[in-house]
């Protein structure tokens, strides 16, 4: 389990000089003058900082652990004082560990299930909105930049241009921030980029708002997107290559 892993101790042994509240203040700063002293504070703090973001994520899943506790198991238990036995604890961890794992499986299924609500919302809301065309399918898009020329089909290659993000605005990917486009078969990415993109003449710009069956799924596409997300793209078509002529796809793409 990753939260305890024998590393921590080092927090434990940071911790104990100042776990004392009312002891806070007589607390000297440490003596960092060489090295090796350096080197061991830093590795004390790096694993705070770890442990710090595991307990944050315990709290929110209401399994709180007292910090002292932890600081005292540890300093009991290398003066050989622990008052759990070793076989105890294995088995209290396993089930410390089972029990964030439950949690945090319920906390997706609600998540996921919100999203799926929130998703319908929006889309029900966005087809109205002037510009936008939807397919048959449930795929809602606006021309941006129209284009001329010859649209991809499922076999083709393309090299697009392109920026996802969730409902909210917050951009996941992006093309344009890695500074190169990106090169993939038309047929091996989502069901919305297969068929929206085939709906885009070479040159043009469209924006594409795809309803989560379209996109990753109940089951998302872990950890950058939840499950049941709607996502919108803006995709820019640059080239299209037919299949004799596709190099290797691009590991980026919305695959």
């Amino acid at each position: 389990m990753k939260l305890f892993k024998p590393t921590l101790v080092a927090l434990a042994l940071f911790a104990v000089v100042g776990c004392n509240e009312k002891a806070v203040e007589e607390v000297k700063a440490p003596v960092l003058d060489t090295e090796v002293q350096k080197q061991a504070y830093g590795l004390g703090a790096s694993i705070g900082m770890y442990m710090q973001r595991n307990l944050e994520e315990h709290d929110k899943l209401g399994l709180t652990l007292d910090k002292e506790l932890i600081v005292r198991g540890f300093v009991d238990s290398i003066d050989g004082k622990s008052v759990i036995e070793k076989e105890e604890i294995q088995a209290l961890l396993m089930n410390l560990d089972t029990s964030m794992k439950e949690k945090q499986q319920a906390a997706a299924i609600a998540a996921s299930e919100a999203s799926l609500a929130d998703g319908a919302k929006f889309l029900a809301e966005n087809a109205k909105k002037e510009g936008v065309k939807v397919t048959e399918s449930g795929i809602q898009y606006v021309v941006l930049s129209a284009g001329e020329g010859d649209k991809p089909v499922a076999t083709d290659t393309v090299k697009v241009h392109y920026k996802g993000t969730f409902l909210n605005g917050e951009t996941f990917d992006s093309s344009y921030d890695r500074g190169e486009p990106a090169v993939f078969p038309l047929n091996r990415v989502i069901k919305g980029w297969t068929e929206g993109v085939q709906l885009m003449p070479l040159g043009a710009k469209y924006k594409f708002t795809i309803p989560s069956d379209l996109a990753y799924g109940p089951n998302g596409n872990p950890p950058r997107i939840p499950g049941n997300s709607v996502l919108e793209f803006e995709i820019e078509l640059l080239e299209i290559q037919k299949a004799e002529e596709a190099p290797k796809a691009d590991e980026h793409a919305a695959h």
